[in-house]
């Protein structure tokens, strides 16, 4: 157990709100909170307000803040934190990640936008679509760098989490060096190869 877990959060300074996820509307809370804990420090956390992007955090849930989520970087690691990530570099991908009990299985599924209301979504096991968009996006000469931000926790049906993915294009980075950009790609990478690893075991 890091002393990280012990950090408190100071209410009486003005936070970065990109880092307080709201959620109020989820029906199933505690679901929601043991599935986003799975990519604490799995994936990245951007913040649009000051351009940054956060690799190394800790996600608490405080009672004083109701029903809300903190992102909290890491003070010590502030190498962590990447700086000079344009708005202009952020898009959505249409991709959701499930976790595997939607049909009673362990490890994550990844599936395209859910529909509130919809059909129910059609998934791919985690590992197996993330290798063949990875593939794919290299024979474009892209890479694929998913991250997430505020608004990306969602819930189907007031049922199931899943996470919207958000994705960085780093040759959009046009203020930064290309050794700053690969320094970002590498990073995030990193991170997406351990949730790639670790994909079939992960369970809320």
């Amino acid at each position: 157990m890091s002393g990280m877990e012990h950090q408190e959060v100071d209410l009486s300074k003005p936070q970065n709100q990109d880092l307080i996820w709201d959620l109020d509307s989820m029906a199933r809370r505690e679901l929601a909170e043991r599935f986003i804990q799975l990519f604490e420090n799995r994936l990245c956390v951007y913040s649009e307000s000051v351009g940054q992007l956060y690799t190394n955090y800790n996600l608490h849930f405080p009672s004083a803040l109701g029903r809300k989520m903190v992102v909290l970087p890491n003070p010590y690691a502030f190498h962590d934190t990447l700086h000079g990530i344009d708005a202009v570099a952020i898009r959505k991908t249409g991709l959701c990640v499930l976790p595997g009990l939607v049909l009673g299985k362990p490890g994550l599924l990844l599936t395209t936008e859910i529909k509130q209301g919809g059909p129910g979504p059609k998934t791919m096991p985690f590992k197996q679509a993330l290798a063949q968009i990875i593939s794919n996006q290299k024979k474009i000469g892209d890479d694929f760098l998913p991250i997430m931000m505020k608004g990306d926790l969602r819930e189907f049906d007031q049922q199931m989490p899943y996470i919207h993915l958000h994705r960085l294009q780093v040759q959009k980075l046009s203020r930064l060096s290309a050794f700053e950009r690969s320094d970002i790609q590498q990073s995030i990478t990193r991170k997406l190869l351990l949730l790639y690893r670790q994909a079939d075991s992960l369970s809320c």
